[in-house]
């Protein structure tokens, strides 16, 4: 049996006021920008849900009311479902609702910054480890990214970050990781994280790209009057922090990711997810070939 504590919670940041889909998200949330039929923060729910968590604690800000109502129950809409001989699909609609334990928190506080989420739930979390995620990027692949990083915790009981191989010249997009020992093909031991160091700077090709499962030991690096640069409270900053005084890990995910922040992102992510979608995507595959092939 496992000797670590178990993983049962997860954060999840979705208080960003998503400006770079104005006027899409003006009343809709970033995070309910549907992947084909599931909006983005479901996908992550579901990951999280599939390595064991139970309490989902979902960050928020002042317009994202319609993520509260997709995570609730809809009896409604179940029983109209039903009636109309749509069970399988009243059965989906069902299970949203019964995914996890949610918990809601509205982001409150200054300095903002990428930490601000985990130190407004930080009295939710007791003396366990959780995940953190982003509410706008996933990975697709066999195994998910939650199981990933818990299989390295499981293994060394420490924190592990998600990482993937980048270009150099991407090194002013991404926190870059300062590799130690390494442990398989897959898992190294960090001996710092940079924050978007540029090409010539950066210890590594390895970023960090989203995605955390992190030991209690972290929160005593997260605090307001830990400010980066930049003039926010940032968990590179604490992570980096934790890995002088600690053994951190990372985790080079096997999966393709998706940020899905960026109207660039997000097409991206419609196009892969649709293009393996066992219902549409062979007829998706079909007129992409052919769109092109008429420029």
């Amino acid at each position: 049996m496992d000797k670590h504590k178990p993983v049962r919670k997860a954060i999840i940041a979705a208080a960003g006021l998503g400006t770079r889909f104005l006027p899409q998200t003006k009343a809709m949330p970033k995070e309910m920008l549907p992947v084909i039929d599931k909006p983005v923060i479901q996908l992550i729910v579901e990951e999280a849900v599939a390595a064991g968590v139970t309490d989902i604690i979902i960050v928020t800000g002042s317009t994202k009311r319609a993520i509260e109502d997709h995570f609730d129950r809809s009896l409604d809409l179940e029983d109209d479902l039903r009636r109309s001989g749509k069970g399988e699909l009243a059965d989906e609609i069902q299970k949203i609702g019964d995914l996890a334990n949610f918990v809601y928190i509205r982001q409150k506080g200054l300095p903002k910054g990428n930490a601000r989420p985990v130190l407004n739930a930080a009295h939710l979390l007791g003396n366990e480890p959780f995940f953190v995620f982003f509410g706008d990027d996933f990975f697709r692949g066999n195994v998910p990214r939650a199981q990933q990083l818990l299989d390295v915790y499981q293994q060394t009981g420490k924190s592990v970050i998600t990482t993937q191989k980048v270009d150099k010249r991407d090194a002013d997009k991404y926190g870059m990781v300062k590799l130690g020992k390494q442990l398989n093909d897959k898992v190294y031991q960090i001996e710092g994280l940079i924050e978007k160091p540029g090409e010539t700077e950066t210890p590594s090709d390895i970023a960090s790209v989203g995605g955390y499962l992190l030991t209690p030991d972290i929160l005593q690096y997260i605090s307001e009057k830990n400010v980066s640069a930049r003039g926010e409270i940032e968990l590179p900053e604490a992570i980096n922090a934790l890995a002088q005084a600690d053994a951190v890990y990372c985790c080079n995910i096997d999966g393709v990711y998706h940020d899905t922040g960026s109207k660039l992102g997000y097409l991206r992510a419609l196009a892969d997810t649709g293009l393996i979608h066992p219902k549409i995507g062979p007829q998706f595959r079909e007129y992409l070939e052919q769109r092109l092939k008429e420029g």
